[in-house]
């Protein structure tokens, strides 16, 4: 089984049996809430209206990452997003059932609910913990042997310790050229012949190969992996490994061969069709729905400082067409009387209302025309500055390449990568992330920065 399968596989089983401790958690609460006097009509009854109510919670535990294996925090987090994601829900949950009370359901479901809340905390945090548990074990992981060791390998590994609910064990390690191993790794670090691969593989059983050298240019690796076709070992290359790890693109393994193979665009047709009109849907409901809070946003601006109410900034979009993107001011005026500056971090010049929008995505409304004019999308790496894109390019190679899609309001550097591209070095970060979404870009993936999005916005956690 591949790697991303295997990931894949172990969500699926995650949300499943979430999906099934939940209607389990029904009965048991139908079950206790009429003791003694539980009938199975009982339950036909509540079936319908908790579907939507377990809906409401699935997505909540979706946008805050519950799934994302990669971003497991321990019980404590773990606990603290069951029961916050719950308690959101149950408060959608009301509503509903405010709602819906005598028009499409006769229950009164009060006393169910808080119930029901209760123990479907219980039930999927004990369920969750006993994931965790089962897909730690050594016994069912996918043992991985890397070949050589470099910087991206030892970021491989580091992440695969954070985060074993992956399913992913690095079993050994093959060094190359006497190379310098961490005293961390000693343990796992084996000097061989390549040619022996298959009795290694057989040996400590292995189920992936990850290789820093390419076959090509080591006889001994291509005939060591070329006998180990029988054992039906997943292989992969340091780089292609990297991406699927940690969701970025190595721009350093790179070159432009590299685009050529993986950004076939005629296979992006149909997706660019449906996005375009998503996006001018989107655009146009988030609009209508902010239109009454529009003038006490420009209220707030007006008495927190001195200045206009919207900002105008010339940004650098696809192909490297240049537009006017404007936004609700954040930042005192004559905030760059002495140049162009990067946001960065706490900036003094960013005012009180300023960081509350920011932070709320509030600030990128007036930006929603960007998009209807077509000149931006929901969703698509930054925007940003000709005169930054200009000193960047020459700076980080194959900068200009993100330009190759539209700009967006938020992307999968936004909800991924460092808070700020303030620097040469966290630009160069959120350009691997840029790249690999470039490349990867699809509704799913859209679908899933949205949701992240939201959760950024409701955790008011934006930059």
């Amino acid at each position: 089984m591949g790697k991303d399968t295997a990931i894949k596989t172990r969500k699926y089983i995650l949300m499943i049996g979430d999906i099934a401790i939940l209607y389990f958690s029904l009965w048991l609460t139908l079950v206790i809430r009429y003791f003694g006097n539980y009938e199975p009509w009982l339950w036909s009854r509540h079936i319908l209206p908790f579907t939507v109510v377990y809906g409401i919670w699935l997505l909540a535990f979706y946008i805050d990452d519950i799934y994302e294996l990669s971003f497991r925090q321990g019980r404590a987090g773990l606990i603290v997003r069951i029961v916050r994601d719950i308690i959101i829900g149950g408060f959608f949950a009301v509503v509903f059932f405010y709602l819906g009370q005598d028009r499409l359901f006769t229950i009164r479901p009060q006393t169910t609910l808080a119930v029901n809340s209760i123990t479907a905390l219980v039930l999927i945090y004990a369920w969750h913990t006993l994931f965790d548990f089962i897909t730690k074990s050594s016994k069912i992981s996918n043992n991985l042997l890397i070949i050589g060791l470099n910087s991206l390998a030892q970021d491989i590994i580091n992440q695969i310790e954070k985060t074993p609910q992956l399913g992913l064990r690095v079993k050994t390690i093959i060094t190359i050229d006497d190379q310098a191993v961490p005293e961390s790794l000693q343990k796992i670090a084996i000097k061989k012949d390549l040619e022996e691969l298959h009795q290694i593989c057989l040996e400590h059983k292995i189920s992936t190969i990850v290789s820093t050298v390419h076959p090509r240019e080591n006889p001994a690796l291509m005939k060591g992996l070329f006998s180990c076709l029988p054992l039906k070992i997943s292989f992969f290359d340091i780089a292609t490994f990297y991406e699927k790890i940690m969701g970025r693109v190595p721009i350093n393994t790179i070159e432009q061969i590299w685009f050529l193979e993986n950004l076939a665009e005629n296979n992006k047709r149909v997706y660019e069709i449906i996005k375009r009109l998503f996006d001018v849907v989107a655009s146009l409901i988030i609009l209508v729905i902010s239109l009454p809070i529009i003038p006490f946003i420009a209220l707030a601006i007006k008495l927190s400082s001195k200045g206009p109410v919207f900002f105008s900034q010339i940004r650098t979009g696809k192909n490297g067409k240049d537009f006017k993107a404007t936004k609700f001011r954040t930042m005192i005026i004559e905030a760059e009387k002495n140049g162009p500056q990067w946001a960065a971090k706490n900036d003094p010049r960013i005012t009180r209302v300023g960081k509350f929008m920011r932070k709320t995505r509030l600030d990128e409304i007036p930006q929603l025309f960007n998009v209807l004019r077509g000149e931006m999308s929901l969703i698509g790496p930054r925007p940003e500055r000709p005169e930054f894109v200009n000193q960047l390019q020459n700076q980080i190679p194959f900068y200009k390449e993100r330009l190759l899609v539209k700009p967006g309001l938020t992307g999968w550097a936004q909800v991924m990568g460092p808070a700020y591209g303030g620097s040469v070095e966290e630009s160069y970060q959120k350009l691997q992330y840029d790249l690999y979404y470039i490349k990867n870009r699809s509704l799913a993936v859209d679908l899933s920065i949205s949701l992240k999005t939201i959760k950024t916005i409701l955790t008011r956690q934006g930059q």
